[in-house]
Formats: C-alpha cells, sequence, structure tokens
C-alpha cells in the first residue's frame, strides 16, 4: 500500500514537474512569438513606409513624366511652328530677292538707255563742234547739248525785230545740218529774257524754231519753241536731246519685259 502511495506520489509530483516544465516553454514560446510578432510589426510598419515613399516617388515621376511629356509636345510645336515661320521667311526672302533681280534688271535697262544717249550726246557735242566751229558757245546737260547765242547776233543791236540778221540765217544752217546729222534728236529752242518779257522772247524762239522748219527742212515734230526767263542771260538757247517720248516707251518696254 505505501508503494502505491509513493508511486502516486512520485507519478503526481512528476506531473507537476512535467507540467510546470512545459509552463514555463509554453511561456518562452510565448515570449519568441511575442518578439517575432513585434518584429513582423515592426517590419511591416517599415514597408508600409517604405511602400508608401515608393508610391510617391512613384507618383513624383510620373508627374515629372508629365510635364516631360507636355514640354516635349510644347517644344515640338515650337518647332513646327518656327519652322513654318522659317520656310515663310526663306520664301519672302525668295520673293524679295526675286524682286530685287527685277529692280536691277529695270535700273540696269534704264542706265543702258542713258549710257546710250549720253554717248548720243557726246556724239552730238562733237559733231556741233565740227560744225559751228570752236568758238560755238557749246554745253552739255542732263544728256542735252545746249547750243547758246546773243540776241544781237540773231536780231541785231536792236533786239527787238523779228527779222534774222545774215550772220543768223548762216549759223541757223548749221544748226540745221547738226539736225539732220543726227535725225533721232530733237530741238527745243527756248527764247531767253532778262526783264521778264516773255513774249518777246517767245516770238523769237517761235520765228528761229519756223526757220529751221520751212527753210532748212526740220521736220515740225522736231521742233518746239517756248519763251523763258534767262535771269542774267538774254538771247536764244537750242536744246538738242532725245526724243522724251520715244526714250520713256522704250524704258517703258524694257522694264515690262523684264530685260
Amino acid at each position: 500500500m505505501k508503494k502505491i502511495l509513493l508511486y502516486a506520489l512520485t507519478l503526481l509530483l512528476s506531473c507537476s514537474v512535467l507540467h510546470a516544465q512545459k509552463k514555463k516553454d509554453l511561456l518562452l514560446e510565448i515570449d519568441e512569438l511575442k518578439s517575432k510578432l513585434a518584429t513582423t510589426e515592426g517590419e511591416l510598419a517599415a514597408s508600409k513606409k517604405s511602400e508608401a515613399a515608393s508610391l510617391a516617388s512613384y507618383e513624383a515621376v510620373q508627374a515629372q513624366i508629365k510635364e516631360l511629356r507636355e514640354a516635349n509636345a510644347a517644344l515640338l510645336k515650337n518647332l513646327n511652328s518656327f519652322a513654318e515661320v522659317s520656310n515663310k521667311n526663306s520664301e519672302n526672302v525668295a520673293k524679295t530677292l526675286k524682286t530685287l533681280e527685277e529692280k536691277e534688271k529695270q535700273l540696269k535697262t534704264v542706265n543702258d538707255a542713258i549710257a546710250r544717249n549720253d554717248s548720243t550726246a557726246v556724239v552730238v557735242l562733237t559733231n556741233a563742234k565740227q560744225t559751228l566751229g570752236e568758238n560755238a558757245k557749246l554745253s552739255v546737260s542732263n544728256g542735252a547739248v545746249i547750243v547758246s547765242v546773243g540776241q544781237a547776233f540773231l536780231f541785231g543791236e536792236e533786239a527787238t525785230s523779228n527779222d534774222l540778221t545774215p550772220a543768223a540765217v548762216t549759223w541757223l544752217e548749221k544748226i540745221a545740218a547738226v539736225l539732220t546729222a543726227n535725225p533721232d534728236m530733237q530741238a527745243t529752242v527756248e527764247g531767253l529774257s532778262i526783264t521778264g518779257e516773255l513774249d518777246i522772247a517767245a516770238q523769237h524762239a517761235t520765228l528761229v524754231g519756223n526757220t529751221l522748219q520751212k527753210q532748212y527742212g526740220i521736220a515740225a515734230d522736231r521742233i518746239s519753241s517756248m519763251g523763258k526767263d534767262g535771269g542774267f542771260k538774254e538771247g536764244i538757247n537750242i536744246k538738242i536731246h532725245p526724243k522724251f517720248d520715244q526714250f520713256y516707251l522704250l524704258v517703258r518696254e524694257h522694264m515690262k519685259n523684264g530685260r
């Protein structure tokens, strides 16, 4: 009986010790689990924080990508606009250059025509010197050869007569010879007055022009006459010049044809 009691007591004690050991082990395991749980929760919190940071960074990157795309689109638009403007400017420059080339051709046409007339004026001047003599009063102005003579030489000392002196008749014959030798030229007869009496000056100019026409056969459409204030000069100026209307038509035709 005692053995049974002793065995039961031993068994009970062993169970108690075993229970106490298991409880201790369980408590240790619980502590370990709590520690792991705390660690896991910390890692989870860190992961969530990292995830939030990554998400914020992602959103920031997406915003930057959006801004870059918008900036790129704006840049492409500006480049297209610049290309259009550049093309238009190139077209405008080309048009301007073409216009300048045309104007240069037109100016060359005018300059060539003026140069030809100047050359003709030199020929007329040379012819006039040879015909009228070295003592003749000759000058060149604006492409016209001007032959000047005093009133007394043409109409006598009184200078009021409407009759030409014999010397004047001979002189006008030489003027007619110059005009005949240069059929493309015209003559403008200017009666110069220092008194302001342009009527008398015009009459004298008309008489000279009529003499050239009627006595020496110069065509009427090549002669024009007028009275003019001579300032301090009195007499007759005969301007031998190109046919201005034909010169104008010639230049205009060349400019129209772009030659």
